[in-house]
């Protein structure tokens, strides 16, 4: 199998790697997606109706364009195809909330990449709860938009909808709330029960009201190997913790839920996901280090891996569902 040449135009291309967030965050925060979803406008039109400056204006839009996030046609720009969806704040899809926080809570972190490297040590550990708390409090509402539509087809695949009883869902280390949340909008018969720090759940209240099911949430908080979930789900969510846990605290977690579940219980794992190899995608593994820089012992792992402490912990029946974002989720079952 040939492999791709490293050349210096190769490695001069991540020269300045770090500037399409910033330049994301920077627009977004400036509102020049909500500006143009309005129709195309001059860079001097967008400077006035964001209040940015004239210099400031034309430099961000130019780089936009050359993003392909924006198009221009003569000395006016307008949002490239998709962007009207992705990137305006007030439509449902929008996808830019997470970096509002690109240059506040990651990139500070990341500067110390060489240092965690050097040391296995994170540069801030999120996922104690002293740290962590005011860390996720502030980001998870931002990451609602992008797991929504493979929450949706969650809810779709375990076909919560049309039974006689309740349902009962555990939402674990619920964040936003978007796992369970799509579960709850799709029948009323669930009922959602969160676990997560007290410092995060509010935020998943304030979003269950906002889509109207909050009246059927339930809360526990506290460490998520602590706290006592009871018994009887029907289905448990693990939405994006496994990475920040580790594997130790991961296959415990799943021996937890499995005892939580009631038999027949599906539980649904959400993941950034790298291949058997660990040769990609590039996405995973840099996520990796994501995790390397931000906690403890976290790390990505590959469906191997998790299909083999998912029967650790007696679940059968681990299968991929395929939905929209960078990974399938990962089903598994109680036994009856």
């Amino acid at each position: 199998m040939s492999e791709a040449k490293v050349t210096r135009e190769g490695i001069m291309q991540y020269a300045f790697g770090f500037a399409p967030p910033l330049i994301l965050e920077a627009a977004v925060r400036c509102r020049v997606f909500d500006v143009l979803d309005a129709g195309a406008k001059t860079a001097a039109e967008v400077a006035t109706q964001t209040r940015i400056s004239p210099r400031g204006a034309r430099g961000l839009l130019n780089a936009l364009v050359g993003l392909g996030f924006l198009t221009r046609q003569g000395d006016r720009y307008a949002l490239a195809p998709g962007a009207e969806t992705l990137l305006v704040s007030t439509k449902p899809g929008f996808a830019g909330g997470m970096f509002r926080h690109t240059s506040r809570q990651i990139i500070p972190h990341w500067i110390h990449l060489t240092e965690s490297v050097l040391t296995g040590r994170p540069a801030i550990a999120v996922n104690q709860e002293g740290q962590g708390a005011e860390f996720f409090r502030e980001f998870v509402e931002d990451l609602f938009a992008n797991n929504y539509e493979a929450a949706r087809a969650l809810a779709d695949a375990l076909k919560v909808a049309g039974g006689k009883g309740v349902v009962n869902v555990l939402d674990v280390a619920a964040g936003s709330g978007v796992w369970s949340i799509a579960l709850a909008e799709k029948s009323p018969q669930v009922r959602v029960t969160v676990v997560d720090w007290p410092a995060v759940i509010p935020v998943c209240r304030k979003v269950a009201a906002r889509h109207g099911v909050g009246d059927r949430y339930r809360y526990l908080s506290g460490d998520l190997l602590a706290v006592d979930y009871g018994g009887g789900y029907d289905v448990a969510t693990l939405g994006h913790i496994l990475h920040s846990e580790g594997e130790r605290r991961s296959r415990e977690l799943l021996r937890k839920v499995f005892a939580a579940l009631a038999p027949g219980g599906t539980v649904a794992i959400a993941e950034m996901v790298s291949n058997d190899e660990r040769t990609g995608p590039a996405q995973a593994l840099i996520f990796a280090l994501n995790m390397l820089v931000h906690t403890d012992e976290g790390d990505t792992f590959t469906f191997a891996e998790m299909n083999a402490w998912l029967r650790e912990a007696g679940f059968v029946n681990p299968r991929q569902l395929e939905v929209q974002g960078p990974s399938p989720l990962l089903l598994a079952t109680k036994p009856a």
